[in-house]
């Protein structure tokens, strides 16, 4: 159970299913028991373009379309003003280096986004999610591969678009995940864990193991969990 406006950190081993919940959550393909609710609704009972048009989603790999950024922006989204694109761009830290491109927002960007760095990339995402402004907000690895300067920058940004919003956010950047509500631990397709990330730091082995070996600056994977822990949040 997610409430509306919270903000919901979901960590756990590769494999675990963390990506899974999104794929269910946008359909692309249905639960084969139980049903998942918003608002009380089955999601079955609605069109998948009403559905899709209440969710928003940053992923780690952003695809940009050969277009200007006004149209990458822009995407998905109906009717939407350059005064709109403008202020989602400066919502996401994006803003003064579409200034500083060649034609500013009706500069081409080539397939994919090659003449932007992936730091700008994820901020034309931010942005495209923003001008959406759809109450539900999806967040896969969005920082994942970034530089720290370029992180701080997306980072920055994804707390201004969470604002307001239902976000799930998978991550293992658990810096993240200490300024979330509640943190989610996911193993072998079940929730393990659920509470703050104080509390899990305290109370479940699993997590505790992720922290240390990312605080310690070593690999930070989760073990797939042998024993399910319950800590639920207050």
């Amino acid at each position: 159970d997610v409430t509306a406006g919270e903000h919901v950190v979901i960590v756990g081993h590769s494999g675990a299913g963390k990506s899974t919940l999104f794929n269910l959550l946008l359909r692309l393909y249905d639960p084969q028991a139980g049903q998942i609710l918003i608002d009380g609704h089955d999601i079955k009972s609605w069109t998948l373009a009403s559905l899709r048009a209440q969710i928003s989603i940053v992923l780690q790999d952003t695809v940009l379309y050969a277009g200007n950024v006004y149209d990458n922006i822009a995407l998905g989204a109906d009717e939407v003003s350059p005064e709109a694109i403008e202020s989602a761009a400066l919502l996401a830290n994006a803003h003064t280096f579409i200034g500083a491109l060649p034609s500013g927002y009706e500069t081409i960007l080539g397939e994919r986004g090659v003449n932007l760095s992936h730091g700008q990339r994820q901020r034309i995402a931010i942005a495209r999610a923003a001008v959406r402004n759809s109450p539900i907000l999806l967040l896969d690895e969005p920082t994942t591969g970034l530089d720290e300067a370029n992180r701080r920058e997306v980072r920055a940004a994804l707390r201004r678009l969470a604002q307001g919003r239902t976000t799930l956010y998978v991550t293992h950047d658990l810096a993240a995940a200490a300024e979330a509500d509640r943190v989610v631990l996911i193993g072998e397709g079940a929730v393990v864990a659920s509470g703050t990330h104080e509390r899990l730091r305290e109370e479940c082995a699993a997590y505790i193991h992720l922290s240390n070996a990312q605080f310690n600056d070593q690999p930070g994977e989760l073990p797939p969990p042998a024993t399910p822990h319950h800590a639920s949040a207050s």
